[in-house]
C-alpha cells in the first residue's frame, strides 16, 4: 500500500519550570492511503501531542528535538507557518474532542462549515454555502437547509460533533485526525459517529488517525492499532492482531480494563501503579514498575521491538527467545473472550 504519512524517530520535549519533559520518545509509525490507524493509550501517553505535531499545533514551549514527519514524501517539520496554513484544513484536518470549544458561538453553522473551503479554494459565498449544505446533509443534520443560520448552542452534543466533522471534511482532506471525537457522547451517539466516519471514509477515500484511550471504541473502525505508553509506541499490529493476539502486558491491561457488562458483579481490571514521570524517564522499560511479569533486564535496558509477523511487533523483553513463557491472568483472558464474542455478534 502507498504510504501517505511517515513519522520517524520523533522526539518532542516541553520546557517547564520543573525542567524538560520528554513527552515523545522515539515514535515511529506510518499511515497508508485510505486506512484507519488507531493510536490508543492512557491519558498522558503522548497520543495527542504526536498528532498535534503532525498539524504543527504545538504550544510555544514545545521542542521537536529529533525526527522526521513526511507527508507525501515531503518534510512537515521543515515547513514554515505560512506553508503549514496551506496544509491545515485543506490536506490534513483535525476533529477535536470537545465540539463546543471548537465552534465559534458567535458565527452561524453555515458560515463555519464553509469558512475553510472559502479560504483554501477561493470559492464564492454561494458556492461555499452550497458545499456546506451538502456536507451537513452527508453527516446527518436534519433539516440542514433551515439550520444553516443556526448557532452552535441550538444543536445537541451529537449534532455539534457532526458539524465539527463536516468542518474537517469540507476540503476533502487526504488525512483526517480524530482526537477522541466520541469521548463526551453517550454510547448510542458514539456508535453513530463511528459509523458515520466509516461511511465518509469510503466515500472520499481519506486516511484517518483515530486517537482514543478506549480500545473498545476502535474495534470495528481501525485497520491497524498502535499502542502508546509513556511517550513511546510499544505495540503495533492489525486490529485483529491486537485484539486477538496482544503481546505487551500493557496491551493486556488495556483490553482487560474494558467494561463487559457480563454480570452485575463484574469488576473492572485496573492496571496497577501510575505512568512514569517524564521529567526523568526510566532507564529501562517505562512499564517495568507496573508490570507483574517484569524481568530483571526491564529495569536496566529499554526493550527493542520483536517482530511477530510482517505487520505485528511489540517492545517487550517477554518476547526475547530466552525469556520465560507467560500468559495473561485468567481474569483478563475471560474479559477478552466476552469482548470477542460481542464483536463477532456485532460483525455478523
Amino acid at each position: 500500500m502507498e504510504k501517505i504519512l511517515e513519522v520517524k524517530n520523533l522526539n518532542i520535549s516541553f520546557d517547564t519550570y520543573a525542567g524538560k519533559v520528554r513527552a515523545i520518545r522515539g515514535v515511529d509509525f506510518d499511515l497508508n492511503k485510505g486506512e484507519t490507524l488507531a493510536i490508543v493509550g492512557e491519558s498522558g501517553s503522548g497520543k495527542s501531542v504526536t498528532t498535534r505535531t503532525i498539524m504543527r499545533l504545538l504550544s510555544s514551549n514545545a521542542n521537536i528535538d529529533e525526527g522526521e514527519i513526511l507527508f507525501k514524501g515531503e518534510s512537515i517539520v521543515d515547513k514554515t507557518e505560512k506553508e503549514m496554513q496551506k496544509i491545515r484544513g485543506r490536506e490534513i484536518a483535525m476533529i477535536f474532542q470537545d465540539p463546543m470549544t471548537s465552534l465559534d458561538p458567535t458565527m452561524t453553522i453555515g458560515k463555519q462549515v464553509a469558512e475553510s473551503l472559502r479560504k483554501h479554494k477561493k470559492v464564492s459565498k454561494k458556492e461555499g454555502m452550497k458545499a456546506a449544505l451538502d456536507l451537513l446533509n452527508l453527516v446527518g443534520i436534519p433539516d440542514a437547509e433551515k439550520r444553516l443560520k443556526n448557532y452552535p448552542h441550538q444543536f445537541s452534543g451529537g449534532q455539534r460533533q457532526r458539524i465539527v466533522i463536516a468542518i474537517a471534511l469540507i476540503c476533502n482532506p487526504e488525512i483526517l485526525i480524530a482526537d477522541e471525537p466520541t469521548t463526551a457522547l453517550d454510547v448510542t451517539i458514539q456508535a453513530q459517529i463511528l459509523e458515520l466516519l466509516k461511511e465518509i471514509q469510503e466515500k472520499i477515500e481519506t486516511s484517518i488517525i483515530f486517537i482514543t484511550h478506549d480500545l473498545g471504541v476502535v474495534a470495528n473502525v481501525a485497520d491497524r492499532v498502535a499502542v502508546m505508553y509513556a511517550g513511546r509506541i510499544i505495540e503495533v499490529g492489525t486490529a485483529e492482531e491486537i485484539f486477538y493476539n496482544p503481546q505487551h502486558p500493557y496491551t493486556w491491561g488495556l483490553l482487560g480494563s474494558m467494561p463487559t457488562l457480563d454480570s452485575e458483579n463484574d469488576r473492572l481490571y485496573a492496571i496497577p501503579g501510575s505512568p512514569p514521570d517524564l521529567l526523568d524517564p526510566p532507564k529501562g522499560d517505562a512499564f517495568y514498575p507496573r508490570n507483574e511479569f517484569a524481568l530483571k533486564i526491564d529495569a536496566e535496558m529499554e526493550p527493542p521491538f520483536f517482530e511477530l509477523s510482517a505487520t505485528h511487533k511489540a517492545a517487550t523483553w517477554l518476547l526475547a527467545p530466552q525469556a520465560p513463557k507467560v500468559t495473561p491472568p485468567l481474569e483478563i483472558q475471560r474479559r477478552w473472550d466476552i469482548f470477542r464474542k460481542k464483536q463477532n455478534q456485532y460483525s455478523a
